[in-house]
């Protein structure tokens, strides 16, 4: 397919591509929605500015990180500092509620729908706004869960009690040594299950969903599927945009949509099946779950 690019920046018809986007819906059986970090960010889940502030006011005094990313990168002296940082990171992006309902407002529109969610965030929002689990593949990880840093096995391990109780128990910005998660199996210290470099574990879990995503797009590939692009970036675009367009393009039956802030285009290819919505994603759908 060729790959040369329609950009759709005007807001002035962003009213009626909303009321375009609610026909394409009401009209669709089927939905696969490809979310990337900017639905996540439009729900309120920010990595910098006031919400960082609040909660890494003291990293920021002694560190000076600008977000954090960059603490989340950093090399920390010790373990009980790194685990001080990682513990809060944690539990404000994965086991608090997200300011905004955008994923529970999504869920309204798509639930009756034969849908399937393929994405790269990994705060859990699907899952807790009430998607089904069998219908939610994610690639890259979660923050609820610890691995080998080795790894020693392909395992993770779900995290919430023990990062609930670093929160509670750190102090000066370290945690007590006897909390620094370790593997249960070879003793070592735990890393993030998160897609950062060649230890990233695919575990079974990681396995059978793939294998649900797989079996959802070969039982309707011959089907109109609505392909719903919320939120991606260029970052990794080979695991949710660049499939999606090429899927649009191999069956004439499918509709492309993307919704993304300041960053919507579509290959020219599918132009004539295609829909971009450059604004906010909470507000349109904020807007379309309107009766």
């Amino acid at each position: 397919m060729s790959f040369g690019m329609m950009t759709m920046k005007s807001m002035k018809t962003c009213s009626g591509k909303i009321e375009q986007l609610r026909g394409k819906i009401e009209n669709t059986d089927t939905i696969v929605i490809g979310a990337g970090a900017g639905l996540s960010t439009s729900a309120g889940f920010t990595y910098s500015g006031e919400r960082f502030q609040k909660y890494f006011n003291d990293f920021i005094e002694k560190y000076h990180f600008r977000n954090m990313y960059e603490g989340g990168f950093y090399p920390f002296d010790s373990l009980e500092e790194h685990w001080a940082y990682w513990s809060r990171y944690i539990y404000i992006n994965r086991y608090m509620d997200a300011p905004k309902p955008v994923y529970e407002n999504l869920y309204e529109l798509v639930k009756e729908k034969d849908y399937f969610v393929l994405t790269t965030n990994v705060d859990h929002c699907f899952q807790k706004a009430g998607f089904a689990k069998e219908r939610l593949f994610y690639t890259q990880g979660d923050y609820g869960l610890f691995q080998c840093q080795t790894p020693c096995k392909p395992y993770t391990y779900e995290n919430e009690a023990q990062v609930k109780r670093m929160i509670e128990e750190q102090k000066d910005m370290r945690i007590p040594t006897e909390l620094i998660p370790k593997c249960p199996i070879c003793g070592k210290p735990m890393s993030m299950n998160l897609r950062a470099d060649s230890t990233f574990v695919q575990d079974e879990g990681w396995d059978i969903h793939a294998g649900y995503y797989e079996k959802f797009l070969d039982t309707h590939k011959k089907s109109k599927i609505l392909f719903l692009e919320l939120g991606v970036g260029y970052n990794t675009p080979a695991i949710i945009k660049y499939p999606f367009w090429q899927m649009t393009a191999r069956n004439r039956s499918t509709e492309y949509i993307c919704i993304n802030k300041g960053e919507v285009s579509v290959p020219m290819d599918i132009k004539a099946r295609s829909l971009g919505i450059d604004a906010d994603i909470y507000s349109v759908v904020k807007e379309l779950v309107k009766v």
